[in-house]
Protein backbone atom coordinates (compact mmCIF):
# COMPACT_ATOMS: atom_id res chain seq x y z
CA UNK A 1 0.00 0.00 0.00
CA UNK A 2 2.67 2.48 1.19
CA UNK A 3 4.65 1.72 -2.48
CA UNK A 4 1.97 2.20 -4.67
CA UNK A 5 0.98 5.31 -2.74
CA UNK A 6 5.02 6.93 -3.27
CA UNK A 7 3.97 5.58 -7.40
CA UNK A 8 1.15 7.71 -7.20
CA UNK A 9 3.13 10.73 -6.27
CA UNK A 10 6.38 10.17 -7.62
CA UNK A 11 4.89 9.17 -11.68
CA UNK A 12 3.55 12.96 -11.35
CA UNK A 13 6.87 14.55 -11.13
CA UNK A 14 10.11 14.75 -12.83
CA UNK A 15 12.14 11.70 -13.76
CA UNK A 16 15.21 13.63 -11.26
CA UNK A 17 13.52 14.55 -8.83
CA UNK A 18 11.49 10.85 -8.13
CA UNK A 19 14.08 9.19 -6.48
CA UNK A 20 14.75 11.69 -3.76
CA UNK A 21 11.22 12.93 -3.45
CA UNK A 22 10.28 9.02 -2.69
CA UNK A 23 12.81 8.53 -0.03
CA UNK A 24 11.58 11.59 1.74
CA UNK A 25 8.38 10.20 1.35
CA UNK A 26 8.75 6.79 2.88
CA UNK A 27 11.15 8.58 5.84
CA UNK A 28 7.92 10.54 6.21
CA UNK A 29 5.49 7.88 6.17
CA UNK A 30 7.58 5.65 8.51
CA UNK A 31 7.96 8.82 10.99
CA UNK A 32 4.09 8.98 11.09
CA UNK A 33 3.39 5.37 11.85
CA UNK A 34 6.14 5.36 14.90
CA UNK A 35 4.54 7.95 15.49
CA UNK A 36 1.06 6.59 15.88
CA UNK A 37 1.57 3.17 17.17
CA UNK A 38 3.69 4.35 19.57
CA UNK A 39 5.55 0.76 20.19
CA UNK A 40 3.26 -1.65 19.05
CA UNK A 41 2.82 -3.52 15.81
CA UNK A 42 1.86 -1.38 12.17
CA UNK A 43 -1.50 -2.87 10.87
CA UNK A 44 -2.79 -2.07 7.91
CA UNK A 45 -5.50 0.35 9.36
CA UNK A 46 -2.72 2.47 10.75
CA UNK A 47 -1.01 2.66 7.31
CA UNK A 48 -4.22 3.64 5.60
CA UNK A 49 -4.82 5.91 7.95
CA UNK A 50 -0.93 7.53 7.94
CA UNK A 51 -2.09 7.82 3.90
CA UNK A 52 -5.23 9.17 4.04
CA UNK A 53 -3.54 12.49 6.12
CA UNK A 54 -1.17 12.78 3.63
CA UNK A 55 -4.04 13.31 1.30
CA UNK A 56 -4.67 12.85 -2.32
CA UNK A 57 -1.18 11.64 -4.22
CA UNK A 58 -2.33 14.05 -7.11
CA UNK A 59 -2.60 16.81 -4.71
CA UNK A 60 0.47 16.05 -2.55
CA UNK A 61 2.24 15.53 -6.41
CA UNK A 62 1.58 19.34 -7.22
CA UNK A 63 2.82 20.67 -4.14
CA UNK A 64 6.14 18.80 -4.72
CA UNK A 65 5.87 20.31 -8.24
CA UNK A 66 4.84 23.88 -7.14
CA UNK A 67 2.68 24.77 -10.70
CA UNK A 68 0.43 23.16 -12.42
CA UNK A 69 0.12 25.68 -15.92
CA UNK A 70 2.15 23.99 -18.54
CA UNK A 71 1.36 22.23 -21.92
CA UNK A 72 4.21 19.84 -21.32
CA UNK A 73 3.91 18.66 -17.39
CA UNK A 74 6.50 18.35 -15.43
CA UNK A 75 5.37 14.26 -15.47
CA UNK A 76 6.68 14.33 -19.26
CA UNK A 77 8.60 17.29 -19.44
CA UNK A 78 12.35 15.03 -19.15
CA UNK A 79 10.66 12.18 -21.73
CA UNK A 80 9.62 15.11 -23.93
CA UNK A 81 13.15 16.77 -23.97
CA UNK A 82 14.76 13.46 -24.18
CA UNK A 83 13.21 12.77 -27.30
CA UNK A 84 13.50 16.29 -28.89
CA UNK A 85 16.91 16.14 -28.34
CA UNK A 86 16.64 12.33 -30.16
CA UNK A 87 14.53 13.47 -32.90
CA UNK A 88 17.37 16.67 -33.76
CA UNK A 89 20.21 14.52 -33.68
CA UNK A 90 18.58 12.57 -35.85
CA UNK A 91 17.41 15.20 -38.46
CA UNK A 92 21.04 16.59 -38.58
CA UNK A 93 22.84 13.13 -39.38
CA UNK A 94 20.28 12.16 -41.51
CA UNK A 95 20.25 15.24 -43.67
CA UNK A 96 24.13 15.32 -43.27
CA UNK A 97 24.90 11.94 -44.54
CA UNK A 98 21.91 12.67 -47.39
CA UNK A 99 24.28 15.85 -48.34
CA UNK A 100 27.39 13.93 -48.23
CA UNK A 101 25.95 11.27 -50.68
CA UNK A 102 24.92 14.25 -53.31
CA UNK A 103 28.07 15.47 -53.40
CA UNK A 104 29.76 12.15 -53.78
CA UNK A 105 27.33 11.58 -56.78
CA UNK A 106 27.08 14.81 -58.26
CA UNK A 107 30.08 16.71 -56.98
CA UNK A 108 29.65 19.57 -59.89
CA UNK A 109 26.68 21.25 -57.98
CA UNK A 110 27.96 21.18 -54.70
CA UNK A 111 26.46 24.89 -54.27
CA UNK A 112 23.19 24.00 -54.93
CA UNK A 113 23.39 20.95 -52.68
CA UNK A 114 24.53 22.75 -50.01
CA UNK A 115 21.39 25.56 -50.50
CA UNK A 116 19.00 22.57 -50.69
CA UNK A 117 20.80 21.71 -47.09
CA UNK A 118 20.17 24.47 -45.55
CA UNK A 119 16.68 25.21 -46.55
CA UNK A 120 15.60 22.02 -45.91
CA UNK A 121 17.41 22.07 -42.68
CA UNK A 122 15.48 25.07 -41.36
CA UNK A 123 12.58 23.61 -42.83
CA UNK A 124 12.44 20.27 -41.33
CA UNK A 125 13.30 21.63 -37.72
CA UNK A 126 10.02 23.05 -36.81
CA UNK A 127 8.29 20.93 -38.70
CA UNK A 128 9.94 17.89 -35.95
CA UNK A 129 9.36 19.97 -33.33
CA UNK A 130 5.84 20.67 -34.05
CA UNK A 131 5.15 17.00 -34.57
CA UNK A 132 6.78 16.08 -31.16
CA UNK A 133 5.43 18.57 -29.08
CA UNK A 134 1.54 18.32 -30.87
CA UNK A 135 2.26 14.40 -29.77
CA UNK A 136 3.32 15.22 -26.39
CA UNK A 137 0.52 17.54 -25.98
CA UNK A 138 -2.32 15.36 -26.82
CA UNK A 139 -0.85 12.70 -24.30
CA UNK A 140 -0.64 15.08 -21.15
CA UNK A 141 -4.00 16.56 -22.11
CA UNK A 142 -5.62 13.08 -22.36
CA UNK A 143 -3.32 10.92 -20.24
CA UNK A 144 -3.49 13.54 -16.92
CA UNK A 145 -6.98 15.46 -17.25
CA UNK A 146 -9.73 13.19 -15.68
CA UNK A 147 -13.21 15.49 -15.51
CA UNK A 148 -13.20 14.00 -11.83
CA UNK A 149 -9.34 15.13 -11.28
CA UNK A 150 -10.97 18.74 -11.24
CA UNK A 151 -12.47 17.68 -8.18
CA UNK A 152 -9.83 19.00 -5.91
CA UNK A 153 -11.53 19.12 -3.03
CA UNK A 154 -13.32 15.48 -2.81
CA UNK A 155 -12.74 13.19 -0.42
CA UNK A 156 -9.81 10.92 -1.12
CA UNK A 157 -9.36 7.23 -0.22
CA UNK A 158 -6.83 4.43 -0.05
CA UNK A 159 -8.46 2.18 -2.33
CA UNK A 160 -8.43 4.90 -4.63
CA UNK A 161 -4.67 3.90 -5.15
CA UNK A 162 -3.92 2.76 -8.97
CA UNK A 163 -2.02 -0.87 -9.00
CA UNK A 164 1.53 -0.37 -10.12
CA UNK A 165 2.22 -1.59 -13.84
CA UNK A 166 1.85 -4.81 -14.76
CA UNK A 167 5.32 -5.17 -16.55
CA UNK A 168 3.81 -7.68 -19.33
CA UNK A 169 1.91 -4.44 -20.31
CA UNK A 170 4.44 -2.02 -20.44
CA UNK A 171 5.74 -0.39 -23.54
CA UNK A 172 9.51 -0.04 -23.34
CA UNK A 173 10.59 3.29 -24.05
CA UNK A 174 13.39 2.47 -26.43
CA UNK A 175 10.41 0.76 -28.99
CA UNK A 176 8.83 4.10 -28.54
CA UNK A 177 12.19 6.56 -29.41
CA UNK A 178 13.05 4.02 -32.30
CA UNK A 179 9.82 4.19 -34.11
CA UNK A 180 9.90 8.21 -33.42
CA UNK A 181 13.59 8.38 -34.90
CA UNK A 182 12.27 5.87 -38.09
CA UNK A 183 9.33 8.42 -38.41
CA UNK A 184 11.49 11.14 -38.38
CA UNK A 185 13.77 9.67 -40.93
CA UNK A 186 10.88 8.84 -43.27
CA UNK A 187 9.37 12.68 -43.55
CA UNK A 188 13.14 13.74 -44.52
CA UNK A 189 13.76 11.26 -46.99
CA UNK A 190 10.38 11.83 -48.35
CA UNK A 191 9.98 15.56 -48.29
CA UNK A 192 13.55 16.26 -49.45
CA UNK A 193 15.26 13.45 -51.40
CA UNK A 194 12.62 11.80 -52.80
CA UNK A 195 14.35 12.40 -56.30
CA UNK A 196 16.60 9.42 -55.17
CA UNK A 197 14.06 7.04 -54.45
CA UNK A 198 14.00 4.23 -56.90
CA UNK A 199 16.45 2.56 -58.80
CA UNK A 200 19.97 4.05 -59.32
CA UNK A 201 21.49 4.35 -62.63
CA UNK A 202 25.55 4.21 -63.02
CA UNK A 203 27.23 4.15 -66.17
CA UNK A 204 30.69 4.04 -64.93
CA UNK A 205 29.68 6.54 -62.85
CA UNK A 206 26.72 7.91 -61.14
CA UNK A 207 23.80 8.93 -64.35
CA UNK A 208 20.50 9.45 -62.82
CA UNK A 209 17.56 7.39 -61.09
CA UNK A 210 14.31 5.55 -62.29
CA UNK A 211 12.14 7.08 -59.70
CA UNK A 212 9.13 4.62 -58.51
CA UNK A 213 6.92 8.10 -57.80
CA UNK A 214 5.45 10.41 -59.80
CA UNK A 215 7.86 13.88 -60.07
CA UNK A 216 5.30 15.66 -61.55
CA UNK A 217 2.42 14.42 -59.43
CA UNK A 218 4.31 14.00 -56.00
CA UNK A 219 4.25 17.68 -54.50
CA UNK A 220 0.18 17.72 -54.54
CA UNK A 221 1.09 14.27 -52.50
CA UNK A 222 3.53 15.27 -49.78
CA UNK A 223 0.97 16.87 -47.73
CA UNK A 224 -0.59 13.62 -47.36
CA UNK A 225 2.98 11.63 -46.83
CA UNK A 226 4.10 14.10 -43.74
CA UNK A 227 0.27 13.64 -42.52
CA UNK A 228 1.17 9.98 -42.25
CA UNK A 229 4.45 9.91 -40.83
CA UNK A 230 3.78 12.91 -38.49
CA UNK A 231 0.65 10.66 -37.35
CA UNK A 232 3.27 7.72 -36.67
CA UNK A 233 5.02 10.43 -34.09
CA UNK A 234 1.79 10.78 -31.95
CA UNK A 235 1.28 7.49 -32.18
CA UNK A 236 4.70 6.62 -30.30
CA UNK A 237 4.76 9.62 -28.10
CA UNK A 238 1.87 8.07 -26.63
CA UNK A 239 2.94 4.95 -26.25
CA UNK A 240 6.08 7.12 -24.41
CA UNK A 241 3.55 8.90 -21.92
CA UNK A 242 0.98 6.07 -21.24
CA UNK A 243 4.23 3.99 -21.14
CA UNK A 244 1.78 0.64 -20.57
CA UNK A 245 -0.97 -0.41 -22.57
CA UNK A 246 -4.50 0.10 -21.26
CA UNK A 247 -7.69 0.40 -23.38
CA UNK A 248 -7.71 3.92 -23.67
CA UNK A 249 -4.22 3.55 -25.29
CA UNK A 250 -5.29 0.75 -27.79
CA UNK A 251 -8.80 3.40 -28.63
CA UNK A 252 -6.28 6.53 -29.44
CA UNK A 253 -3.41 4.11 -31.63
CA UNK A 254 -6.58 2.63 -33.39
CA UNK A 255 -7.87 5.95 -34.34
CA UNK A 256 -4.54 7.43 -35.24
CA UNK A 257 -3.88 4.05 -37.52
CA UNK A 258 -7.54 4.29 -39.20
CA UNK A 259 -6.95 7.95 -40.20
CA UNK A 260 -3.02 6.67 -41.43
CA UNK A 261 -4.49 3.80 -43.22
CA UNK A 262 -7.64 6.25 -45.02
CA UNK A 263 -4.52 8.10 -45.88
CA UNK A 264 -2.46 5.67 -47.47
CA UNK A 265 -5.39 4.15 -49.33
CA UNK A 266 -6.36 7.57 -51.07
CA UNK A 267 -2.66 8.25 -51.68
CA UNK A 268 -1.16 4.83 -53.65
CA UNK A 269 -4.83 4.31 -55.37
CA UNK A 270 -4.63 7.41 -56.92
CA UNK A 271 -3.67 7.33 -60.84
CA UNK A 272 -0.61 9.64 -60.89
CA UNK A 273 1.27 8.69 -57.65
CA UNK A 274 3.61 6.01 -59.12
CA UNK A 275 5.87 6.92 -62.13
CA UNK A 276 3.58 5.93 -65.37
CA UNK A 277 6.85 5.61 -67.35
CA UNK A 278 8.69 3.27 -64.68
CA UNK A 279 8.99 0.04 -66.92
CA UNK A 280 9.88 2.51 -70.28
CA UNK A 281 12.68 4.15 -68.20
CA UNK A 282 13.77 0.87 -66.97
CA UNK A 283 13.80 -0.39 -70.71
CA UNK A 284 16.21 2.96 -71.62
CA UNK A 285 18.43 2.88 -68.92
CA UNK A 286 19.85 -0.46 -69.97
CA UNK A 287 18.68 -2.38 -66.86
CA UNK A 288 16.08 -4.65 -69.23
CA UNK A 289 15.13 -5.43 -72.99
CA UNK A 290 11.21 -5.33 -73.81
CA UNK A 291 9.92 -8.82 -74.29
CA UNK A 292 12.66 -10.49 -72.42
CA UNK A 293 11.77 -12.90 -69.87
CA UNK A 294 13.08 -10.61 -66.93
CA UNK A 295 10.71 -7.68 -68.50
CA UNK A 296 7.70 -9.57 -67.82
CA UNK A 297 8.56 -10.68 -64.34
CA UNK A 298 9.66 -7.09 -63.46
CA UNK A 299 6.26 -5.74 -64.90
CA UNK A 300 4.58 -8.18 -62.97
CA UNK A 301 5.84 -7.58 -59.94
CA UNK A 302 5.68 -3.40 -60.66
CA UNK A 303 1.68 -4.07 -61.50
CA UNK A 304 1.13 -6.07 -58.06
CA UNK A 305 3.60 -3.90 -55.97
CA UNK A 306 0.70 -1.51 -54.96
CA UNK A 307 -1.39 -4.49 -53.87
CA UNK A 308 0.94 -5.80 -52.05
CA UNK A 309 2.28 -2.80 -50.40
CA UNK A 310 -1.56 -2.26 -49.13
CA UNK A 311 -1.99 -5.38 -47.92
CA UNK A 312 1.86 -5.27 -45.76
CA UNK A 313 0.68 -1.89 -44.54
CA UNK A 314 -2.69 -2.84 -43.68
CA UNK A 315 -1.61 -5.86 -41.58
CA UNK A 316 0.49 -3.84 -40.20
CA UNK A 317 -1.70 -0.95 -38.70
CA UNK A 318 -3.82 -3.76 -37.84
CA UNK A 319 -1.64 -6.14 -35.75
CA UNK A 320 -0.03 -2.93 -33.99
CA UNK A 321 -3.81 -1.97 -32.28
CA UNK A 322 -4.64 -6.19 -32.10
CA UNK A 323 -1.01 -6.63 -30.21
CA UNK A 324 -2.09 -3.69 -27.64
CA UNK A 325 -5.19 -5.00 -27.15
CA UNK A 326 -4.46 -8.93 -26.37
CA UNK A 327 -1.51 -7.20 -24.20
CA UNK A 328 -4.01 -5.15 -22.09
CA UNK A 329 -6.13 -8.43 -21.58
CA UNK A 330 -3.06 -10.09 -20.82
CA UNK A 331 -3.67 -11.36 -17.28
Amino acid sequence: MINRYIYAVTQKLPQAQREDIAEELRGLIEDMLEARVQGRKVTDKDVEAVLVALGNPKHLAQKYRGTKKYLIGPELFDAYILVLKIVLISIAVSMGVGFVIQIILNPISILDHFIDFIVSFVTVIPMAFGWTTFGFAIGEYSKGIHSKDLQMDKEWKVSDLAPIPDKKRQIKRGESITGIIFYVLFIVIFAFSSEYFGIWVFHEEFSGVVPFLNEETYGSYLFFIILIFGFGIIKECLKLIFGKWTMKLVIYTSIVNLVSMIAILFMVNGPAFWNPDFMLELTQAGFLTEGSEAFRTVSGVWEQSTSWILILLVFGLIWDAADGFLKVRKK
